[in-house]
């Protein structure tokens, strides 16, 4: 497992080129057993600020679904997505590969059958 989500995304992103054809990315949660969390990072060939069914579009997973983050935390899955959050934003603002993310028109997060958080859009 990965020390923190800087060194993950740094990782998935070092060992995959971003196709040409992504104009968002999303930072996928699931809520796995035991207390345990876990994300994927997808890219997708469409960003709509007013329709989160734009995250569906996936063109890549850059191999992290078989290599996903995985943390644990009891807590409900409001206050995992929250800590992500937090994770999240402090890694597009100082994180080695930011400025990639947030070069396309959107970045988010969210649980795959919830609601997903713009964490950035331009």
């Amino acid at each position: 497992m990965m020390k923190n989500v800087a060194d993950w995304i740094d990782n998935v992103l070092h060992n995959n080129a971003v196709p040409t054809d992504i104009v968002a990315f999303c930072f996928n949660l699931y809520e796995e057993s035991d207390s345990s969390w876990a994300m994927e990072l997808v890219g997708t060939e469409r960003f709509d600020l007013e329709d989160e069914d734009w995250a569906c579009n996936e063109v890549t997973d850059f191999g992290s679904r078989e290599n996903l983050y995985n943390w644990k935390m009891e807590c409900e899955w409001d206050e995992a997505l929250a800590y992500m959050v937090n994770e999240l934003k402090q890694y597009l603002s100082s994180g080695k590969y930011a400025e990639l993310l947030k070069s396309k028109e959107g970045v988010g997060v969210g649980f795959v059958d919830g609601n997903i958080e713009i964490l950035h859009s331009k």
